[in-house]
């Protein structure tokens, strides 16, 4: 039998992107991941399909997941020979119980690899704008648990050294003893008058930091209702966080916003929105998959000369089509007669990638424009080739027939439904974890209606408070065709459109790098099908 190999994984604190690139490799291996209700589920994300996922629960409080039955799980599953992740908040060996979870290992005598993680105990105060060490503060640095072991029955920290051997003072798992563990620390020296920052849910969409000091953080906190999980920091360094406060100075502070878009497109999205303060969570609406018959696209490409232009409207027909140019053995060299249009700025880099040069890119996909800006390029008669997505609205074949231009409309690719955790979405809408929604095309609005399989009335009372935003004026129209009610309309229909909108709404405006706009973006995506 294969031997088994159990990583503990440290996942950080919350934020998806805190996880170190090893952890990353070892989710990825993972036959079994084994994780905790703190755990960010984006991480599950880059689980194989296959993986066998273990909840534990682990709530504040509460008998559920016992550590010794843990360490059984763990111990089982390794002795079957399985690759396993112990999937932790923050680090393992910071307050994680992974020295125990090792010495259940190495008491059997099983293989295994401690990951570092970053600790909540750093990670969420530098996401509140607190530095825990400052030269012109403090040097010295303590972190300790406010959650003692019931079996050891006597609080077993010196509070009366602690107080006085450290500047900055950080307690992980102490809303439970909060009241006793402040008056501790007066008692043993602390003024009174000490800053204290308590961090709710840190490096998490929910994050809200509250500021007092030893004598009155305890009941501020009863009054805010603050339960776990959450980090207290006692120092002077507190004092800094109202320069430093970083995080909530950025547009998107305090959304989550639900990707909708097929998971090899959604990481530019989520990542512009990260990078605007907010929170993604992918839920990949559909799959973007080659055609069920290529013989329509293959007997265009054979006559291809025959054509005087092609016409793309989205990147993805660009990939499909010249991945399909290939497989039949020719190359851009065919096209040298040929004019091409694109729908849009992606679109057109797309096919700038190729070294080709685009005649004609419309302002915006609409039918209006589009016939005005070919009437006079257009010749009566033209041959024009639109390759692009199973099912696509037929306005623009419609438009070019108008013109007067033969149109041979191949599909090139096609949208599937893509299969998420259907049942996380619900209980998220349901407990209003989720803030936006964002549409980028017709099909994301249909599949996504379709997977949750919610009556009309039943979906609008879960989004009701639920801000929907559609990259343009087609995808708003089948989401209020569907019962939504729409929120945001891009402008622009591009993810760069779809992501100053969404700041728009919040009544900012920022500049997203073009960096996180690079890879496979629709231009016109607004179009049904894409």
């Amino acid at each position: 039998m294969q031997k088994g190999m159990v990583y503990l994984v440290g996942a950080g604190p919350g934020d998806p992107e805190l996880i170190t690139l090893k952890g990353i490799r070892c989710l990825q291996e993972a036959q079994v991941i084994i994780y905790d209700r703190l755990i960010n589920p984006v991480l599950l994300n880059y689980a194989r399909p296959e993986a066998e996922l273990i909840f534990l629960g682990k709530i504040p409080g509460s008998n559920r997941s016992r550590q010794e039955e843990i360490n059984r799980l763990l111990v089982n599953r390794a002795k079957e020979g399985k690759v396993v992740v112990r999937l932790k908040g923050g680090d393992p060996f910071v307050f994680g119980r992974g020295g125990e979870e090792a010495e259940a290992l190495a008491a059997h005598n099983l293989t295994f690899e401690v990951v570092p993680g970053v600790t909540s105990a750093i990670a969420v105060p530098a996401y509140a704008g607190i530095p825990l060490t400052h030269r012109a503060y403090t040097s010295s640095l303590g972190i300790v648990t406010g959650n003692q072991d019931e079996d050891k029955g006597e609080d077993g920290i010196n509070w009366g050294e602690i107080a006085s051997a450290v500047g900055t003072l950080v307690i992980l798992m102490g809303m439970a003893n909060l009241k006793e563990i402040t008056t501790k620390l007066i008692q043993a020296g602390r003024a009174p008058e000490t800053p204290v920052a308590l961090i709710y849910c840190g490096t998490f969409s929910e994050q809200q930091t509250y500021v007092g000091t030893l004598a009155d953080i305890a009941p501020k906190a009863a009054a805010a209702g603050v339960s776990h999980p959450a980090v207290v920091v006692v120092g002077d360094v507190v004092t800094l966080r109202e320069k430093l406060k970083w995080r909530e100075k950025k547009p998107l502070f305090g959304k989550r916003v639900l990707v909708t878009r097929a998971r090899q497109q959604a990481g530019s999205l989520s990542r512009a929105i990260a990078d605007l303060g907010g929170e993604s969570f992918e839920f990949p609406a559909i799959k973007i998959v080659q055609p069920d018959d290529f013989s329509p696209l293959d007997q265009a490409i054979a006559f291809i000369e025959s054509y005087d232009w092609i016409i793309f409207t989205s990147v993805n027909g660009v990939k499909f089509f010249f991945r399909r140019l290939a497989e039949q053995k020719k190359d851009i060299r065919c096209l040298k007669d040929i004019h091409l249009g694109a729908i849009g700025p992606r679109t057109k880099e797309a096919l700038e990638s190729y070294g080709l040069r685009v005649d004609f890119v419309p302002e915006s996909y609409r039918a209006e424009e589009i016939s005005t800006g070919l009437k006079y390029r257009l010749s009566l008669g033209a041959r024009v080739l639109l390759p692009r997505a199973k099912g696509a609205r037929d306005v623009l074949v419609a438009t070019l027939t108008d013109l007067g231009a033969y149109v041979n409309e191949v599909t090139a690719y096609q949208t599937t439904v893509d299969q998420g955790n259907v049942d996380l979405v619900r209980f998220m809408l349901a407990k209003g974890h989720l803030h936006i929604i964002t549409f980028t095309s017709s099909s994301t609005v249909r599949n996504f209606i379709s997977t949750l399989n919610l009556n009309a009335p039943d979906l609008a009372d879960l989004l009701s408070k639920v801000t929907v935003a559609c990259i343009g004026p087609v995808t708003a129209q089948t989401a209020k065709e569907a019962g939504l009610k729409v929120d945001i309309i891009a402008q622009e229909y591009t993810i760069e459109g779809m992501v100053n909108a969404l700041v728009d709404g919040r009544g900012k405006k920022f500049f997203v790098p073009t960096a996180y706009l690079k890879e496979g973006e629709g231009a016109a995506v607004a179009r049904s099908g894409d």
